[in-house]
């Protein structure tokens, strides 16, 4: 091997060797409902869209149902707890919303993040953005959201997932 061809080598040989992005999870599913509720009683609902109320959210948000089944919990004071995930630019985000018996949004907070790069959505301030958004309100990256520099799709999808939240909220979950 000449000292030329091991000068090629050394690149890819590093690039071989870099690990992988892992997920950081910031805060488990118990851990984000006593940041967003207290130690107020979460009830479980086991809520599942039909085909019909699928395409009546997707109608609505505009955006894609990927799974008809639900993760939210019923709070004491009649707010709900929800869970979901959005695909950031390769992986998932797994956040989570508190929404007010009024159907407002009090919270976002971020779960879990396997992104390598565009994690500055954890950011306080830019999640801040949603509180107080409801169903029929508009939620467009660029517009009534601001963006962050290198992280463009985990601010988009993040935005329109949690659009479609509040649709299913409004459409499927309220009142239960």
């Amino acid at each position: 091997m000449t000292p030329s061809s091991r000068l090629i080598l050394l690149p890819v040989a590093a690039v071989a060797v870099c690990a992988p992005a892992q997920a950081m999870v910031y805060l488990s599913v118990e851990q984000a409902q006593k940041l967003m509720f207290g130690e107020a009683a979460l009830t479980p609902l086991l809520i599942t869209l039909t085909p019909a109320q699928a395409a009546q959210v997707e109608a609505d948000s505009g955006v894609h149902v990927f799974s008809p089944s639900l993760r939210v919990w019923k709070a004491a004071d009649g707010g709900y707890f929800m869970v979901d995930a959005v695909i950031g630019k390769h992986d998932l985000i797994t956040y989570a919303l508190a929404l007010g018996a009024d159907g407002k949004l009090r919270q976002v907070e971020i779960l879990e993040y396997r992104e390598a790069y565009g994690g500055e959505v954890r950011n306080a301030r830019w999640r801040a953005q949603f509180a107080g958004k409801q169903h029929g309100d508009s939620l467009e990256l660029g517009q009534d959201i601001q963006g962050i520099s290198g992280a463009t799709l985990s601010c988009e999808h993040l935005t329109a997932g949690i659009r479609r939240m509040l649709a299913t909220y409004a459409l499927v979950v309220r009142g239960r």
